[in-house]
């Protein structure tokens, strides 16, 4: 592990410890690098709390210049986004549209305090299946269009992954919509009809917003950085402070709503890789759970080896990352062989067919994922 990513890790912890820090600084940083791998995975605002407190001690001035440049656009996007939650938690409560938001705003509100505590760049908002398209048509009058054509296109080639993203043109910014918290070939640790029940409120913009509880929220990111492979220090981060503000979860039960789900081990895996990157303690009840799972255990250490020394996460077909979330060997095929057979818009990319045509792609993606396959080993 190199010195820039053992700070990193080191910044990233739920209670940095000083006195390692500066012990870093002290035997030479390459800032560059450290700066370069803080934005990609996605910790510059906890980066810039640590070195503040540390009197931005050895930091040369060009380095701190361009963090601070980060932090001033960061938080003028952070108030923005604020803004336009406000504006769409407005519209839809307007049309008696039941919504949770998550991740965001706040998730940084949450987790870091702050509304700039933390990296992100969009708006997630999930909804009830049925009423997915009155969101969208209130998205819509907000200024908000799809960069993946209309809704007939996105309904044929998108809507197993249970999500739409639309994008106002005059300024970039996103709403991602939701009415799953994954793709329907895989299992999730929560479910969505679990979180309607008189969800928590949250102020955001001068407005309460509902929020997914506790319990939900510690669900999510597991399921989350799971399906993501765990492959950014933000999204081990995120769930190491849930473990650390929350000791008094009931884990054991959770982890029992996650394995009823079929993805028990998404939460091990939070677990372990929070403890293995940035030694928080893992709760005592679910300690045991990881020490007798030899596939949690080689997957967070594999995973962690390969954040260390920099590499790019393995390289997946469309979503097939996702499988991780299965803990049963036949929840995993059956996912693979839904992947196999539904068609995405990289099939159409590959191949435009007009509309009555479409039917055809449920027949030539097998040959085109075979065949990307396949390029790619060789």
């Amino acid at each position: 592990m190199t010195p820039e990513f053992q700070f990193l890790c080191l910044a990233a912890r739920p209670q940095p410890d000083p006195t390692r820090l500066k012990e870093l600084l002290r035997n030479g940083i390459d800032h560059r690098a450290l700066i370069r791998l803080a934005a990609g995975h996605g910790v510059r605002p906890s980066l810039l709390d640590c070195l503040g407190k540390l009197s931005w001690e050895t930091v040369p001035d060009d380095a701190r210049a361009d963090l601070e440049g980060f932090r001033q656009s960061h938080l003028l996007n952070s108030l923005a986004l604020a803004g336009e939650l406000h504006r769409l938690a407005t519209s839809l409560s307007d049309r008696s549209i039941p919504f949770v938001a998550f991740k965001g705003p706040t998730l940084a509100l949450t987790l870091y305090g702050g509304l700039a505590g933390r990296e992100y760049n969009d708006i997630d908002v999930i909804v009830p299946q049925r009423r997915a398209d009155d969101a969208e048509d209130v998205i819509g009058s907000m200024g908000y269009a799809s960069p993946h054509g209309d809704r007939k296109f996105r309904r044929a080639f998108l809507a197993s992954q249970r999500q739409f993203a639309f994008i106002r043109n005059d300024d970039g910014t996103a709403i991602d919509l939701h009415w799953g918290f994954c793709g329907t070939h895989v299992p999730f640790p929560v479910a969505p009809d679990e979180i309607w029940d008189d969800p928590p409120r949250l102020s955001v913009g001068g407005r309460d917003v509902p929020v997914l509880s506790v319990p939900n929220l510690a669900l999510l990111l597991a399921g989350h950085g799971t399906k993501e492979n765990w492959a950014q220090l933000k999204w081990v981060s995120d769930f190491a402070r849930m473990v650390d503000r929350h000791r008094d979860l009931d884990w054991a039960s959770l982890h029992g709503r996650a394995q009823a789900r079929g993805c028990g081990r998404a939460l091990l895996l939070g677990c372990a890789m929070a403890r293995e990157l940035l030694d928080v303690a893992v709760p005592k009840v679910l300690a045991s759970r990881i020490a007798g799972s030899e596939p949690v255990q080689k997957r967070a250490a594999s995973m962690a080896e390969t954040m260390r020394r920099g590499l790019p996460p393995p390289a997946q077909v469309e979503h097939f990352a996702d499988l991780l979330l299965c803990d049963r060997t036949i929840d995993r095929v059956r996912g693979a062989l839904k992947l196999a057979f539904t068609p995405t818009a990289g099939d159409y990319e590959a191949m435009r067919l007009p509309p009555a045509l479409w039917s055809a792609y449920y027949a030539s993606r097998p040959c085109r994922l075979a065949y990307r396959i396949v390029t790619r080993r060789a």
